[in-house]
C-alpha cells in the first residue's frame, strides 16, 4: 500500500511543472502571516510551496512526504527562494519526531489514506506543544460532486479519504476551535487544483 502510494505521487511530481503551483495556499498564507516566529511541521507537503513560503518569513520549518520526487522539487524551490528546507521522506511513524516539539502543525490538502489517517492525526497531536496551533485546509466529503463535474479541480475520488467536520472534531478533541467551516471556494493552484471545490478549513489551539 505504502509503496503504491509513494509511486503514485512520485509519478505526479516527476513532471516538470509544479503540480499545485509554487505560490502558497491562499488560506494558509493569510493565517501563517498572523503568527509569531514558530517551529512548524508540514505534513504531506509535496513540492514545498507552503513550507518554502513559510521559511522565507523566518519560521523554523520541517516538512515530510512519502515522495522522493516531491522532496527534489521542494529543495529546488527553496533554493530559488534563497532558503533551505529540513525535508524528510518516509512514513510519519518512522521519522523520529519528538513529542511536543512543534508550535504549529500545517495540513494543507494532506489527504492521508483512510486506513492511517486517524493514527496520523493522533501522532501529529502528540508532536504539537500545548498552546500550539493546527492550520488545516482539505477537500470535504461533498467535494466529489465538484470533481465529477470538473476533474481539473482535483482531489481524491475516494469518499473515505475526504473529510467531514465531525471527523476533525473527533480526531482533535483537546483543542479550542478558532475556525471550523465547510465552504465552496474557487481553486487556482497549479495544474491539478483548478475550479470550484468544497473544502473544510480548520484552525484550532491545543489545550
Amino acid at each position: 500500500m505504502a509503496k503504491e502510494e509513494a509511486k503514485k505521487w512520485d509519478d505526479r511530481y516527476r513532471e516538470k511543472e509544479y503540480a499545485y503551483g509554487i505560490k502558497p495556499n491562499v488560506f494558509f498564507k493569510k493565517e501563517i502571516e498572523k503568527l509569531n516566529i514558530s517551529k512548524i511541521l508540514f505534513g504531506a507537503e509535496g513540492e514545498g510551496r507552503n513550507a518554502v513560503f513559510t521559511k522565507t518569513l523566518g519560521h523554523d520549518v520541517v516538512a515530510f512526504d512519502i515522495s522522493h520526487e516531491a522532496k527534489k522539487k521542494a529543495l529546488k524551490l527553496a533554493e530559488q527562494n534563497g532558503v533551505t528546507l529540513d525535508y524528510k521522506v518516509g512514513e510519519l511513524p518512522n521519522l523520529g519526531f519528538k513529542p511536543k516539539s512543534f508550535d504549529v502543525i500545517a495540513l494543507i490538502y494532506a489527504h492521508f489514506p483512510s486506513i492511517i489517517r486517524q493514527e496520523y492525526h493522533k501522532m501529529l497531536d502528540t508532536l504539537l506543544k500545548p498552546g500550539g496551533y493546527i492550520i488545516f485546509e482539505a477537500f470535504s466529503k461533498n467535494h466529489l460532486k465538484y470533481k465529477m463535474e470538473n476533474p481539473k479541480v482535483g482531489g481524491p475520488g475516494d469518499l473515505d479519504v475526504l473529510f467531514s467536520i465531525d471527523e476533525l472534531k473527533s480526531d482533535f478533541k483537546n483543542y479550542n476551535i478558532i475556525q471550523l467551516e465547510e465552504k465552496t471556494i474557487e481553486l487556482d493552484e497549479g495544474i491539478y487544483h483548478i475550479g470550484q471545490g468544497s473544502v473544510i478549513r480548520f484552525i484550532a489551539k491545543k489545550q
